[in-house]
């Protein structure tokens, strides 16, 4: 029997008796060296079932490094408590779609092509002021993001590298212009123009919350806080949004639409509105003394613990810890929100508790950013487009790996059928006389 290669797998198909070789490649097998087993030359070769995509790796990409065993999480190999600490968000904007940190020129050069680039066109304001006065933010953000592909032909031209890096340059500038606006539109207040004196996050806190003011000046704390909360969630590797833009963005489409099937994704409640729950949950325990019975209720699988747990962390999510930092700076400014005791109380037990523990149930991003959102005074709506502001970053950090990887292609995942085959047509007439 020949000897086989270290770095593979060998298969033996039961069926025929036969053993295939697979190679392994950075910790994967491809696709394409299972769908050569095959019980036969008439017969389809072998396919994946894998709802979800929790073991299928779609592309290869530098972007983004997660381990969830150890709780670490990187862009482009530098840590995120780094980052957070050190860094401010147009510099890891900058970081996630060039690959490196920018020296001081091109660090000033990215700073004023977004801020000159943050003003929309005058018929996007008319576009929005036609929404229903109850038209939920993200819905608006989702059709406006979409609604620019349309402002700007050019962006299908995505092979120019000049023209990707525009296209680029815009969306980062015009997202928080676009999420102020969406904000504004359901308070029934008059939309706040981009004041281009001030800094990325301060100027987005001035079109949210600018009234009669001749300027508007945000506490440095809260712009702080603010801008490393759009840093933790700039990226996430592979989650439902991203995979919504590669998924949409090979089909070679222009990256406003793409980035506007990531808005969509993050507008179901399974992966932007986490926070949101947390919210409730803290609301409905109430007080303190309500803690140990709410505890029991979650043992005996009648309460669910909001916040905690992640599908990729089996550790304490990372950002999680400079989030709870970042509860201070803003609860200093704000005055302390009387669900953040009942917040530390349910991690004290949480991370003490062996039932807890056992599950590996530690806090996640959204235990604490929930908190400081509505320390800001933003609505529960607003959440999802605060993260859709720190996420574009990534989106396009990913969707532009993806135009440029020559082993991509269009998405096409495989089915397994389960419906019926070969039925006889019955015209209607003969159905209905029937």
């Amino acid at each position: 029997m020949p000897e086989q290669p270290a770095n593979s797998l060998t298969v033996r198909d039961n069926r025929t008796g036969q053993e295939y070789d697979v190679p392994i490649t950075d910790g994967t097998i491809r696709a394409a060296d299972i769908g050569q087993i095959r019980s036969g030359e008439d017969e389809p070769g072998l396919a994946v079932y894998d709802p979800g995509f929790v073991n299928t790796a779609s592309c290869k990409s530098a972007v983004t490094f997660i381990d969830g065993e150890k709780g670490i999480l990187e862009y482009r190999g530098y840590p995120i408590e780094q980052l957070a600490e050190k860094s401010t968000f147009l510099e890891v904007a900058y970081l996630l779609v060039h690959g490196t940190l920018p020296s001081k020129d091109e660090y000033d050069s990215w700073v004023h092509e977004i801020t000159y680039h943050t003003f929309v066109h005058e018929n996007v304001r008319s576009f929005m002021q036609g929404f229903r006065y109850d038209a939920h933010p993200m819905g608006m953000l989702m059709a406006s993001v979409g609604a620019l592909s349309t402002f700007y032909p050019d962006a299908r031209n995505i092979h120019d590298a000049e023209n990707r890096h525009m296209q680029i340059v815009r969306m980062i500038a015009k997202m928080p212009t676009l999420g102020a606006w969406s904000f504004r539109h359901a308070q029934g207040k008059p939309y706040v123009y981009p004041d281009n004196d001030l800094g990325y996050t301060a100027n987005f806190l001035s079109m949210l919350f600018k009234m009669s003011e001749q300027k508007f000046q945000a506490d440095e704390r809260l712009v702080k806080a603010l801008d490393v909360l759009f840093i933790l969630h700039a990226d996430h590797e592979q989650n439902c949004s991203t995979n919504a833009v590669r998924s949409v963005g090979s089909s070679q489409v222009d990256p406003y639409s793409a980035v506007a099937a990531g808005v969509g994704a993050l507008f179901g409640p399974l992966h932007g509105g986490a926070n949101e729950a947390v919210l409730r949950m803290l609301r409905r325990i109430g007080s303190m003394e309500n803690i140990p019975s709410f505890i029991e209720g979650v043992k005996d699988g009648n309460e669910r613990l909001m916040g905690f747990g992640h599908r990729v962390y089996k550790n304490y999510d990372p950002r999680a810890t400079i989030i709870k930092k970042a509860c201070d700076d803003v609860f200093e400014v704000t005055g302390v929100n009387p669900l953040l005791k009942i917040a530390q109380e349910l991690e004290k037990i949480a991370l003490e508790d062996e039932y807890f523990v056992k599950r590996k149930l530690y806090p996640n991003v959204d235990f604490y950013s929930g908190l400081i959102y509505e320390a800001f005074q933003f609505p529960p709506e607003m959440f999802t487009v605060l993260f859709a502001i720190g996420r574009t970053p990534g989106w396009l950090a990913q969707w532009l790996e993806l135009v440029q990887d020559k082993e991509q292609k269009i998405a096409r995942p495989k089915q397994i059928y389960t419906g019926d085959r070969t039925l006889d047509f019955t015209p209607a007439s003969e159905r209905w006389a029937q």
